[in-house]
């Protein structure tokens, strides 16, 4: 059990055009967009990052337009964790918990993933809200990251289980958001 004051959201390099690649690429962006929402609600920090925007392009724009009050991380390894304003802004933050979502789940994700593990923070990946662009990379990429120790869930998983009950503040938003 976790509570969202140990958390800390990290969307990873969902940008244009490769976004539009992704295996499930409308389902992945629709959840990620929850993810995003309700980590507002819940006051939850967010680390947005873009892998080489200059040559990969910026964050999609359904996404960029929620986060419109911070800046992307740009960062040219693939693990975020090889981006040192990544790593100061996570330490700055002291929540043990990291949320990843994003993609490609078999590169950064993973990469991310195993260097979080390794530096001591939890780690919960998003399984509905990571992709790849093929079903089997990111089968993959999930499949390892659990082997690491991160922990797989989804969107709707998640979210219930940061409200912890019907009684939270939190509860009608979030389901507005499921529906």
């Amino acid at each position: 059990m976790f509570n969202t004051s140990d958390c800390t959201l990290a969307l990873i390099d969902v940008q244009t055009p490769l976004a539009r690649l992704m295996y499930e690429h409308a389902r992945l962006l629709e959840n990620l967009g929850r993810l995003v929402k309700a980590a507002q609600l819940f006051a939850m920090p967010i680390l947005w990052l873009e892998q080489n925007p200059r040559h990969l392009g910026r964050t999609v724009p359904e996404l960029s337009a929620l986060l419109n009050a911070q800046l992307p991380i740009e960062k040219m390894a693939f693990s975020a964790c090889g981006e040192p304003a990544f790593l100061r802004q996570l330490e700055q933050l002291n929540r043990p918990t990291v949320i990843l979502c994003g993609i490609e789940a078999h590169v950064c994700i993973w990469q991310s993933a195993r260097d979080l593990l390794g530096r001591g923070y939890a780690v919960q990946v998003v399984s509905d809200a990571v992709s790849s662009r093929t079903p089997e990379n990111r089968a993959l990429g999930l499949q390892r990251c659990e082997k690491a120790g991160a922990v797989i869930t989804s969107a709707e998983m998640l979210l219930f289980e940061l409200l912890g009950t019907a009684n939270a503040p939190q509860f009608k938003d979030i389901l507005r958001l499921v529906k």
